[in-house]
């Protein structure tokens, strides 16, 4: 399948706004290339109302700080939901994804704690993982404020972001918790080979291209030979059974499309919850699109949906407890 009509056009009306002369992302410098990232997050609107909005800062494992968003929905939420975003681990911010953490609040019904982990090059590996560990340690903390006792604790985020938040499954389970309900991956990076088919079609080669993704693993961790470690490439993990359930979702057009599957399937085998969509005619990073190409509210409404269902569940365990013990 090709990609489909909304993507080509927005690729269209892209390459016309850049014009001829632009340079590919992956020749800039982190600099440029976040201005050029940055320059469109007037594009995702300003997303629904929330019933409160709070921003903190942290303090990192070295004594480095960054910042975390809390949007709290009307009604009172159910639920805690970690999201870590794409870009890359250097591009990114709480401004670019503010409405995509708002729609999530809003239609999960979670608690949304949207991180800014620190960027490489100037924080390489592993800062973004201990960023996450952190505020995922700190929404945990801090879930009966937000969301009541005993509110499901959830982790996710998007590319760079999947990945985090695969590795923060992954620390759960070896430190004894954070309790995760359930961790959302969509079109994660889960290891740093570049041999994989999916990085040589050309019909995946749009926004991220295998260049660019080169590029983002130059800056994240430059040396080359680190880069299985599982923190960096969880695929790489010796074990990964004991995991929270998985709910992964691949673009059908998209570098990272075998990397993710093939995460997908290794939960399975270990034996995980694992719910898998490839999704058809996307290509990298529309997720993130929000408002801009339709299979982002389609992706939206299925995460939404997982959200309800694990909620639902958890109030159902509790009741029969509650019944058991009366």
């Amino acid at each position: 399948m090709a990609l489909d009509q909304a993507t080509l056009a927005f690729l269209q009306a892209g390459a016309e706004a850049a014009g001829p002369d632009a340079l590919p992302m992956w020749r800039m410098s982190p600099a440029e290339a976040r201005t050029a990232a940055a320059a469109m997050n007037t594009a995702f609107g300003s997303g629904p109302a929330m019933g409160s909005t709070e921003e903190h800062t942290l303090t990192g494992w070295d004594g480095g700080t960054f910042r975390i968003r809390v949007h709290v929905p009307l009604p009172a939420p159910h639920s805690v939901f970690i999201y870590l975003h794409g870009g890359g681990w250097v591009l990114g911010d709480l401004e670019g994804y503010d409405t995509l953490a708002r729609q999530l609040a809003d239609k999960s019904g979670a608690a949304v704690v949207l991180v800014e982990y620190r960027k490489a090059p100037e924080h390489p590996f592993p800062a973004a993982v201990e960023d996450a560990w952190t505020a995922l340690q700190w929404a945990a903390a801090h879930a009966t404020r937000l969301a009541g006792a005993d509110a499901p604790l959830f982790v996710g985020g998007d590319s760079a972001g999947g990945n985090l938040a695969a590795v923060m499954a992954l620390r759960s389970r070896e430190r004894g918790g954070p309790a995760l309900a359930r961790q959302f991956l969509i079109y994660p990076v889960t290891d740093a080979d570049f041999s994989r088919a999916s990085y040589a079609e050309p019909q995946n080669q749009t926004l991220l291209t295998a260049e660019l993704m080169q590029w983002f693993w130059d800056h994240y961790l430059p040396d080359a030979q680190h880069r299985t470690a599982p923190e960096a490439s969880p695929l790489r993990a010796a074990d990964l059974a004991g995991l929270a359930p998985a709910f992964v979702v691949t673009a059908e057009h998209d570098v990272l499309r075998d990397e993710g599957e093939d995460y997908a399937e290794r939960l399975r085998r270990a034996g995980n919850e694992v719910e898998f969509h490839r999704w058809p005619g996307q290509m990298h990073g529309f997720f993130s699109r929000v408002n801009l190409l339709p299979a982002s509210a389609e992706v939206m409404d299925l995460v939404a949906g997982a959200v309800h269902d694990d909620v639902a569940d958890a109030l159902d365990a509790r009741f029969a407890v509650l019944r058991v013990d009366a």
